[in-house]
């Protein structure tokens, strides 16, 4: 891939990552490279390595787990262990942790991890009781467990919001108008834990947007925008044309040499979907990017 140029046809499929000890985590999906929270897509490198998050399947739950690697391109070493399990109970996060992302605060000599948590009995809340959010945890270097932190974007308690079903993985920038930004997926619509659809736990439409936030160390007072990034009923027909809608999936920003922001995100029906692409000026200039296309992996 041309990084001055990361439009449809550019892009080439290299193939799975490789591991060293695949018999220890088995599939697992959602990798994220941990990052320098600054230098937004800039790979952290914590003491002479960088840091692979993914999740896996264990017992019918998801769980966070954690790999190493002297070079980006791998092999991948797994530790043992998830780093961030399930809760137990009435936690919002007793189902699964999942769609993590990660940052390393070298100032702090700290992690600070994003997940999105669900929870396996009804929340304390009048909107979607059993819709997952988004929470925090920490952990420094050497240490086996991490802090969780809690959650820090529920469903908002406010019916009709573009989040107010649930709320996904999160992406942290460093912001303009405000100290930090995030893109996250989010829902209108409620699960309904009696339903046996294939999207019981995240229903439709899933949509893009951001979040804000202006402490100093991001893990409390975060705030979703009043909008999303694009309703799923204004999409443009050429964009229908070439098979989005339904769903607009895991919304990720790539911040390119000359200060554009390309946005990654997953559209179609489950199982289904198609990589597009939206490129515009940074998120906070232009609240809609403009739409480019699928991409296409050769």
């Amino acid at each position: 891939m041309n990084r001055d140029d990361v439009g449809p046809g550019q892009w080439t499929f290299e193939g799975p990552l490789p591991v060293t000890n695949p018999q220890v985590v088995g599939a697992f999906q959602k990798p994220f490279i941990v990052m320098d929270p600054y230098r937004p897509n800039q790979a952290a490198k914590i003491e002479g390595r960088y840091c692979l998050l993914a999740v896996n399947f264990i017992n019918g739950h998801k769980q966070i787990v954690r790999a190493w690697s002297k070079k980006l391109a791998g092999p991948w070493t797994f530790e043992p262990d998830a780093i961030i399990p399930p809760g137990a109970g009435n936690d919002f996060d007793a189902k699964h942790t999942d769609a993590v992302t990660g940052y390393y605060f070298s100032a702090r000599n700290e992690f600070l991890y994003f997940y999105m948590g669900y929870p396996a009995k009804a929340q304390p809340r009048k909107i979607s009781p059993f819709g997952s959010a988004q929470a925090v945890a920490t952990q420094k270097p050497g240490e086996k467990a991490v802090a969780k932190l809690g959650v820090i974007l529920e469903p908002c308690q406010q019916a009709g919001h573009w989040a107010s079903g649930w709320v996904g993985g999160l992406q942290l920038l460093p912001g303009a108008q405000h100290r930090w930004v995030a893109v996250l997926n989010a829902s209108p619509t409620a699960p309904n834990p009696g339903t046996k659809a294939v999207w019981a736990e995240e229903p439709p439409p899933s949509l893009g947007g951001f979040a804000w936030c202006d402490e100093e160390w991001p893990v409390r007072d975060w705030h979703f925008s009043p909008t999303p990034i694009e309703w799923v009923k204004d999409i443009p027909k050429d964009a229908l044309n070439d098979g989005e809608g339904f769903n607009l999936w895991r919304q990720f920003i790539l911040v390119l040499p000359d200060g554009r922001a390309a946005l990654f995100y997953n559209s179609g029906y489950y199982g289904r979907e198609q990589l597009y692409l939206k490129a515009g000026d940074q998120p906070e200039m232009v609240p809609v990017l403009k739409q480019v296309g699928p991409i296409s992996l050769s």
